[in-house]
């Protein structure tokens, strides 16, 4: 009786390791895209500064037309 119920201790804990694996797994890889999209939105907001230091961005874009 006492050694089936180790028993079901260590599959439960051995269960629960396997699961935190693969749940660090996970965070893991959330991280690396997290940072690719950092990166990239990075990438964008010198491009558009770039652009509108360039005068390629029009600045009545964002205005409303008369008629508002």
């Amino acid at each position: 009786m006492n050694e089936e119920r180790i028993e079901n201790i260590e599959a439960k804990i051995t269960f629960q390791e396997d699961l935190i694996e693969e749940l660090n797994k996970t965070v893991y890889q959330q991280q690396q895209k997290l940072a690719r999209l950092e990166a990239i939105c990075e990438s964008l907001v010198r491009h558009m500064e770039s652009l509108d230091e360039a005068g390629n961005v029009s600045r009545t874009a964002n205005e409303k037309p008369p008629h508002y």
